[in-house]
């Protein structure tokens, strides 16, 4: 019983969540994964409009993360060689997944009429992701204004480009594309399942508010550990 509430305490610790959500940026956050509830609500979005929105979101996660990879290279000279590396090669291996992430999307909308992005035809996939909702782009705004203040404070200010590892840190958008994919799956079942495309939309916005809210904690657990004191070495005898 132990290990399975040890287990369970790292998926899901009140205390820690308790404190995450005492910094106001974690409201902020999670008041825009909420907003698409607007979207939905008022603007007659659909699932195509979200799961849009979730990709270009992946791009503009995607931009920050290229940025902190080559912000590392100023907290320590041994990421400079890393960092000179990693950011073109994270930019073009990014750029295609999001691109073939992008056009199974395409392929896979609710619109009939849907262009066919040709060969790394991005223009053509950005243009149809930001027409497939109305005031698409105040959406994107808010999730921008977000990321940027999170990386000012901690990346800057809180000296976070001293402990990047610019290894870890481009793999880190990934998993996030993965939760999409998975999100998607499941709101399509629903959809086509039960006939319900409301449910599968709901479910969408659930999933990314609890993944919001898990990385909320994430991040202040990579904090609290990238702050403590290292482990006083232990006595021999």
């Amino acid at each position: 019983r132990s290990d399975a509430h040890a287990r369970m305490k790292r998926f899901f610790d009140p205390a820690l969540f308790a404190r995450a959500f005492r910094d106001p940026l974690s409201w902020a956050s999670l008041g825009v994964d909420l907003l698409p509830l607007i979207a939905v609500l008022t603007l007659g979005w659909g699932p195509t409009a979200l799961v849009a929105l979730y990709w270009l979101e992946n791009l503009i996660i995607g931009g920050f993360t290229l940025a902190r990879i080559i912000g590392s290279a100023f907290g320590k000279l041994i990421n400079l060689a890393q960092a000179l590396f990693l950011a073109p090669f994270f930019t073009v291996h990014y750029g295609i997944f999001c691109f073939g992430h992008g056009s199974f999307l395409v392929t896979f909308s609710e619109n009939p009429n849907a262009p066919s992005p040709g060969l790394f035809d991005g223009r053509a996939l950005l243009n149809w992701a930001l027409g497939t909702g109305p005031h698409m782009l105040l959406f994107l705004a808010a999730i921008i204004t977000v990321c940027t203040l999170y990386f000012v404070r901690d990346f800057i200010l809180r000296g976070g480009y001293k402990r990047t590892d610019p290894a870890v840190e481009m793999f880190s958008p990934y998993g996030r594309i993965i939760t999409l994919h998975v999100a998607i799956l499941l709101g399509a079942f629903l959809t086509l399942g039960l006939g319900q495309p409301m449910l599968g939309v709901l479910l969408l916005i659930l999933i990314r508010v609890v993944f919001g809210i898990l990385l909320s904690m994430h991040r202040l657990r990579e904090r609290d550990k990238a702050l403590s004191p290292p482990a006083a070495p232990v006595a021999q005898s």
